[in-house]
């Protein structure tokens, strides 16, 4: 029997836990066999406070999700599907469906110590906010885009009368 990656539906918050039990459970029931690891797929992202402080955090990419790659029998599948805070697996008419190799390369990319981080914000459309460095300091503008891939906003800035759009990292403006 093939060695799968299988999608755990849990309670949102306790994939660690479920994580855990699902460990202890594997290991007291025998079947290092058949489950061979889990991975609670996670990112780095930087968010951006108040002031331009950036505080890096570790976040789950899919809350409420554990993938397990095991060989899939009565067994194992009782042991996974009965441990505390599993709902069930993911799949179709309650049928576990594993994910493709491409699936879970996907899902692994994003995790990767390569993959781009992820920059997050209060920052939001509309929102009046002052320039705090650059040529622009001390200009009051309200934001136009906000691009969290990038890091930054686009600012519409009263120059000489005119509104003029200026593109600025998130730590170069604060609300007002």
């Amino acid at each position: 029997m093939a060695k799968k990656w299988y999608v755990l539906h849990t309670y949102s918050g306790y994939e660690n836990k479920v994580k855990t039990n699902l460990e202890t459970r594997i290991e007291t029931m025998g079947l290092e066999d058949s489950v061979f690891a889990i991975e609670i797929p996670t990112e780095t992202v930087t968010e951006i406070r108040e002031g331009g402080k950036r505080v890096e955090s570790e976040k789950k990419v899919f809350p409420g999700y554990v993938l397990v790659r095991m060989e899939l029998d009565d067994r194992s599948w009782a042991a996974v599907r009965n441990t505390p805070g599993v709902t069930g697996f993911v799949g179709s008419q309650g049928n576990p469906s594993p994910l493709t190799r491409d699936e879970y390369n996907k899902i692994m990319k994003r995790t990767s110590r390569e993959a781009p981080k992820k920059t997050s914000t209060n920052l939001e459309v509309d929102q009046s906010v002052k320039v705090t460095n650059g040529p622009f300091t001390d200009f009051d503008g309200v934001i136009t885009e906000v691009s969290p891939e990038a890091g930054k906003v686009k600012v519409l800035v009263s120059l000489f009368g005119r509104e003029t759009p200026v593109e600025l990292p998130f730590d170069s403006v604060v609300r007002i």
